[in-house]
């Protein structure tokens, strides 16, 4: 079976894709593609990962699991979406890393579902805007604490996916920039579900109708339904458009209250997050979804 982890990160897409893939679950059941609700599986896998820190799993663990999770629903292809499954937030970023547990968590659930053809899906999300939001408001002492004595300037997801290639080579990933979510959602949902990419899916606009305002919604669906041979890079420039135009500013708008945070580290840590993504692509097993 082919197991897709969407894997967060934290304090990206707020549990939208899930939302989305669990709004398609009758159509992919059709396809023979599980969308397991939440409660059949995050708590389920969070007890598997705290017992294999000291045990590790039976030799019946995968069947169990599927047993469990797919309560007797016939699937080739099985979703499974949960921020934490490489970490919790609290330690989403400590000693100067992002996600130190991933390594350890992939080889977890590779040992889990033993014989599963498995990949990871993530969002990621400039350093810049990704600290704030994941330490929240917190003091100089905290900041400097999962930092590491790093300097922020020197975080790196290339490093983070590094780590995880190297713990489980096997596995592929398919990663995109939260910034472009926007653009890329019915896509990225596409990909999960091994769909072609001009499929329909049911939400292939959930995240842009919270973006931008009633009046812009209305008229990007009739543009839409005046072009409807738009293929998926004219409709990502027609997204982009009207973002542009109609866009609620609230709904865009991020708060930066980490200590020393000023405009220029800002632009200096966005710098280098473009610079780092040139680095992920560079990385075997890892395909970096561009708008």
């Amino acid at each position: 079976m082919q197991v897709i982890f969407h894997t967060g990160a934290h304090c990206t897409d707020g549990d939208r894709i899930l939302k989305c893939l669990l709004r398609n679950k009758q159509g992919f059941s059709q396809r023979g593609i599980a969308t397991p609700g939440p409660g059949k599986y995050r708590e389920l896998l969070g007890q598997s990962f705290r017992a294999m820190s000291t045990t590790p799993p039976a030799s019946d663990a995968r069947d169990v699991l599927m047993d469990a999770i797919l309560d007797e629903e016939h699937a080739d292809r099985m979703i499974l979406s949960n921020a934490y499954f490489l970490g919790s937030r609290r330690f989403a970023v400590q000693d100067g890393q992002f996600y130190p547990a991933a390594p350890e968590r992939v080889i977890h659930l590779h040992k889990l579902f033993r014989g599963d053809q498995l990949n990871l899906f993530m969002g990621l999300r400039n350093p810049a805007t990704f600290l704030p939001a994941v330490l929240g408001s917190t003091t100089p002492e905290h900041l400097a604490d999962a930092l590491g004595g790093t300097d922020p300037q020197k975080l790196r997801w290339s490093d983070c996916l590094r780590r995880i290639r190297a713990a489980a080579p096997q596995m592929e990933m398919t990663i995109w920039c939260n910034e472009d979510t926007p653009l890329l959602w019915a896509h990225i949902i596409r990909q999960m579900a091994g769909l072609p990419s001009d499929e329909k899916i049911v939400g292939g606009f959930d995240l842009l109708s919270d973006l931008i305002t009633r009046e812009g919604m209305q008229r990007f669906r009739a543009y839409l339904h005046k072009h409807p041979r738009l293929n998926e890079q004219q409709k990502r420039g027609v997204i982009a458009a009207f973002l542009e135009n109609f866009a609620i500013p609230e709904q865009l708008e991020e708060e930066l209250d980490l200590p020393g945070w000023t405009d220029e580290l800002v632009e200096e840590l966005t710098e280098l997050y473009d610079e780092d993504l040139a680095r992920i692509r560079q990385i075997p097993g890892v395909t970096l979804i561009d708008p």
